[in-house]
C-alpha cells in the first residue's frame, strides 16, 4: 500500500508532516509513504530517508489560493500531483493539511467519486465525554453547504459503512442532527431526511439529537449538512480552546493556594485535554471518492500526521472502498 503525504501543506510544514511520516513508515512495514514537495526542504527533516519515497516539486498550494483554480492552474503542486497520481494509480490514498477546500476539489475533480454517490461527506471521527460510546462518526463537516434530503441518507448509509468497517461495530447506530429529538422537529430538509433514514430498513436510524447532547456520543454515527455540521464542529473547537484558557488564567492569577492547587491538578487537566483532542482518530475523510482522501488539521503536529496515516493504512485494509463500489455501483462500472 502506498499513502501519498502532501509536505507542504499546512501551518507547520514540512517539519511536522516529515516527522509524522517517517513514524508511521517505521510503524507500519505493510506500506510505503510517498512525500510530494521540495525536496530540499523535506530531506533535513528525515532521520532515515531510505524509509519514504520523495516525489520532488516546489509548487504548492497556498492557503489562501482560490480552491479550484488552484486545482486546475498549479498542476504541479504538491497536493495536486499526489492526488492526480492516486487517479492514476500510482498511489493508494493521499493525506493533506493544507488548502482544505483545494484538497475537497481535487478529491472530486481529480481522484473522483463512485459512481452513485452523489455528493461526497467530510467525515471525522470525534470523542465521546461520557456515555457508553468512546467515540462517534460526524458528517458532513462542510464539503456540502446545501444538501438535499437524499444526500444526509447518503450520508447515514456511508457512516454506517464505516463504522462497521474502521471501527468494527455491529450495526452501527445513526442518528440526524436536529434542534429537537421529537420525530416532527426541524427544518424542511431534516423532517424529508428525517423520513428517508426512518425508512431505509439497513440503517440502525435512531432518531434526532441535539448539538448540547452530541459530545455524548448518543448515536455511532450523526450526520447533518456541511454548512450545520462545520459550524457545530468549530463550536466545539472553540469552546474547548476557551475553557482550557479560562482555567489556565484562573489559576496563573489566583492566589498562591489557587496557584498550589493548579499543581496539583495539572496531570489531570492534561488528561482532559487529551481527551478532547480528536487528532487521535486521524483526520476528516472525503468519504465517497474512488481512493482515501484524508484532511488533517491545518496546525497538524507529528502525531496527529502519524494517526492520520495510521487510518489511511485501516481504511485501504479493510477494504471499504470496494464496499462502497459493491454497494452503490453494482455494475462495477467505474473499476
Amino acid at each position: 500500500m502506498k499513502i501519498a503525504v502532501d509536505a507542504m501543506g499546512g501551518d507547520h510544514a514540512p517539519q511536522a508532516i516529515v516527522r509524522g511520516a517517517e513514524q508511521a513508515a517505521q510503524q507500519f512495514r505493510d506500506i510505503r509513504v510517498v512525500l510530494y514537495g521540495d525536496k530540499e526542504a523535506i530531506l533535513p527533516h528525515l532521520e532515515q530517508p531510505e524509509l519514504v519515497d520523495i516525489v520532488h516539486t516546489t509548487e504548492k498550494v497556498a492557503s489562501d489560493d482560490d480552491p479550484v483554480r488552484a486545482v486546475r492552474r498549479k498542476k504541479n503542486a504538491s497536493m495536486v500531483l499526489a492526488a492526480r497520481e492516486v487517479k492514476e494509480g500510482k498511489v493508494d490514498a493521499v493525506i493533506s493539511a493544507g488548502n482544505t477546500g483545494a484538497l475537497l476539489a481535487a478529491g472530486t475533480l481529480i481522484v473522483g467519486r463512485i459512481k452513485g454517490i452523489d455528493r461526497p461527506a467530510l467525515m471525522s471521527t470525534m470523542p465521546s465525554l461520557e456515555g457508553e460510546r468512546e467515540a462517534f462518526t460526524f458528517m458532513d463537516l462542510g464539503a456540502n453547504a446545501d444538501c438535499k434530503p437524499e444526500q444526509l441518507h447518503q450520508f447515514g448509509i456511508l457512516g454506517s459503512y464505516y463504522a462497521a468497517s474502521i471501527r468494527q461495530i455491529d450495526q452501527p447506530t445513526v442518528a440526524l442532527l436536529n434542534n429537537g429529538t421529537e420525530d416532527n422537529k426541524g427544518n424542511m430538509l431534516s423532517k424529508e431526511a428525517f423520513k428517508l433514514l426512518q425508512e431505509d430498513q439497513s440503517l440502525n436510524f435512531v432518531g434526532n439529537v441535539e448539538a448540547r447532547d452530541i459530545l455524548q456520543a448518543p448515536a455511532d454515527v450523526i450526520v447533518t449538512d456541511g454548512f450545520t455540521g462545520n459550524a457545530v464542529l468549530k463550536s466545539i473547537e472553540g469552546t474547548a480552546k476557551s475553557l482550557m484558557n479560562i482555567i489556565k488564567s484562573t489559576i496563573q492569577s489566583g492566589s498562591f493556594t489557587t496557584k498550589l492547587g493548579g499543581l496539583l491538578v495539572k496531570k489531570d487537566l492534561s488528561s482532559i485535554k487529551d481527551t478532547l483532542d480528536y487528532s487521535k482518530y486521524g483526520g476528516a475523510v472525503l468519504f465517497g471518492l474512488k481512493a482515501p482522501v484524508i484532511k488533517t488539521h491545518g496546525s497538524a503536529n507529528e502525531e496527529a500526521v502519524y494517526h492520520t496515516i495510521k487510518q489511511a493504512r485501516d481504511i485501504l485494509r479493510a477494504g471499504v472502498i470496494d464496499q462502497l463500489r459493491e454497494a452503490f455501483d453494482p455494475q462495477n462500472e467505474n473499476k
